[in-house]
């Protein structure tokens, strides 16, 4: 009980859940777990490192970065945001950086 002998009321904020399908050219890599993010613009903070971590790993390979994105849904399959890889890269003096 409370100091005014009401009984106390636990308020349980539920963070959305979003899955981040990661696209490489062909290669569809799905998200199975997801993360509980605070909102959809968080979900585009994460979207954006997760394109720049990519980016910065030396595949062995050639990579068209043009044809890769990331495709978030909520826990409904919905489709909340899809984030082209070349989204992610900031232009600073005329270079990528």
């Amino acid at each position: 009980m409370g100091e005014s002998g009401h009984p106390r009321v636990a308020v349980v904020m539920i963070m959305p859940r979003y899955f981040f399908n990661v696209s490489l050219e062909d290669h569809l890599l799905p998200d199975p777990e997801g993360q509980e993010l605070s909102d959809p613009d968080a979900a585009w903070e994460t979207a954006r490192r997760i394109a720049r971590d990519a980016m910065s790993v030396d595949e062995g390979r050639p990579m068209n970065w043009q044809t890769c994105h990331i495709e978030v849904k909520d826990v409904d399959g919905e489709i909340v945001l899809e984030f082209p890889f070349l989204e992610a890269v900031e232009i600073k003096g005329g270079l990528p950086n």
